[in-house]
């Protein structure tokens, strides 16, 4: 008795292969380490320079105004994120173009522990309504998976779908279309 077809073999190897290469050692909950430091005024440069120069100590300080962000304490920049995720035509891959979006949000959620997002699947109008609303829970499922990966709470969000009965926009043309194949991240 055989146990595993050959491609059910291949496709194990391929999953595992996937799952290894998302695995991050980055902990995207801890503070990253940055440094806050005073600019030196200029006319100080040439006077600790001056105290190199003869051998005296100096604590010349390096310019850099680099400081650290709370987005908790951050209103603006919640607006700033963008919270629409286009996809492809029958597809429930997240695009390049909109990665930045998905992490913004993820960022947003690890930084406010207590908020939580609702993350609902859309698409357009062509296909069954079963398949519509299978189709609009994966494209939710993507972006909540997509998140937890860069550092949200699973608990912090939820995937729902509303398939094609919630449109962003009316119309049968692909302009239409490309605006109802989403998933949008509302705010609990």
């Amino acid at each position: 008795m055989r146990l595993q077809s050959p491609s059910m073999a291949m496709t194990a190897l391929a999953l595992a292969g996937l799952l290894a290469g998302c695995a991050s050692s980055v902990k995207l909950d801890e503070p990253a380490p940055v440094e806050s430091r005073q600019p030196v005024p200029a006319g100080a440069g040439a006077q600790q320079g001056a105290g190199a120069a003869t051998g005296g100590q100096t604590s010349r300080t390096p310019q850099s105004q680099v400081a650290t962000v709370d987005l908790a304490r951050q209103p603006a920049a919640a607006a700033a994120v963008g919270r629409i995720v286009y996809f492809d035509f029958d597809s429930f891959v997240i695009k390049d173009e909109f990665k930045s979006v998905v992490e913004g949000n993820a960022r947003q959620l690890a930084a406010s522990k207590g908020r939580k997002v609702m993350v609902e699947g859309h698409t357009d109008e062509r296909g069954g309504r079963e398949y519509n609303l299978a189709l609009g829970q994966k494209r939710a499922e993507s972006v909540v998976k997509a998140m937890a990966l860069l550092g949200a709470a699973e608990a912090q969000m939820e995937a729902v779908s509303f398939g094609e009965e919630r449109p962003a926009a009316q119309g049968s043309d692909e302009a239409a279309w490309a605006k109802n194949r989403r998933a949008e991240i509302k705010d609990k």
